[in-house]
């Protein structure tokens, strides 16, 4: 057993407490657009008016749909708390990425870009940008796994923490930091090798979504829906819908191609 007494809360602003969660969620959406200025440096056929202007339509449509899941998964005691419904303490991964993905791809209707190939070039961006965020989930103490034996099992002893207290835990936070390490290494490597645009933003939703279906047995939650997690029922409707796209849009394999310059 690893004992984990690290104190969520990194400092206080008079009656604020700032958590390592928060401080961690806002280096990994810095990070996420870093990379897509880093392609746009490369060559990448995007401006960098059109990478910020995505920025500026994707963060806070992602924040809300994240919010909004989150309420909707915790009704039961918000229901009675609608004072703490607008709040920034709950987010869904889920809710970030796809609030995200269709604020920026309605955006992409009023504008110049494809939205396919952005999000082909975010998406291992997005997946690196998860594990930094894990690694805030790690230290408050959320979404963690249920009780283990385990030699790695986490007990966490800070009050603050968001897990129960000196109990061996399955450390999922970890077990998903390592696997978004693993996905990002391997859409790394497809880079501009698989057609048409928007196959490799598919392939990074599916791969997530089989990952939750999976993990989310090992972590402690609410049931949603047919004994499962919300996280889950929305990784079956995700899998429902990109798997099929990728047959329907006959996704293969090609030659890589390097980057061009555009004047979008």
């Amino acid at each position: 057993m690893i004992n984990i007494g690290i104190n969520p809360v990194a400092f206080t602003l008079g009656a604020i407490s700032v958590r390592w969660y928060g401080i961690m969620v806002a280096l990994a959406i810095v990070v996420l657009v870093l990379w897509a200025l880093w392609q746009v440096k490369r060559g990448a056929n995007v401006s960098y008016d059109t990478v910020f202007a995505a920025a500026l339509v994707g963060i806070p449509s992602g924040i809300i749909i994240s919010r909004l899941l989150h309420v909707i998964d915790g009704w039961e005691y918000y229901r009675q708390n609608l004072g703490q419904i607008i709040g920034a303490e709950g987010l869904t991964i889920y809710g970030a990425v796809l609030g995200a993905a269709l604020g920026i791809w309605i955006y992409s209707k009023f504008s110049k870009f494809q939205f396919g190939y952005l999000a082909d070039l975010l998406a291992p961006g997005i997946i690196l940008a998860q594990a930094i965020g894990r690694v805030g989930c790690t230290i408050n103490g959320c979404c963690y796994g249920i009780a283990t034996s385990l030699p790695w099992g986490f007990a966490y002893t800070h009050p603050d923490s968001f897990a129960p207290l000196g109990k061996a835990i399955h450390p999922t936070q970890v077990y998903e930091i390592i696997f978004c390490l693993i996905v990002f290494g391997v859409l790394f490597k497809l880079r501009g090798r698989l057609k048409p645009e928007g196959s490799l933003f598919l392939i990074y939703l599916s791969l997530y979504s089989l990952w939750r279906i999976g993990i989310d047995f090992l972590r402690e939650g609410t049931y949603f829906l047919f004994d499962l997690h919300q996280a889950q029922v929305i990784a079956i409707i995700v899998l429902a819908i990109t798997i099929p796209m990728l047959a329907y849009r006959r996704t293969r394999w090609v030659k890589a191609e390097s980057h061009t310059e555009s004047l979008d």
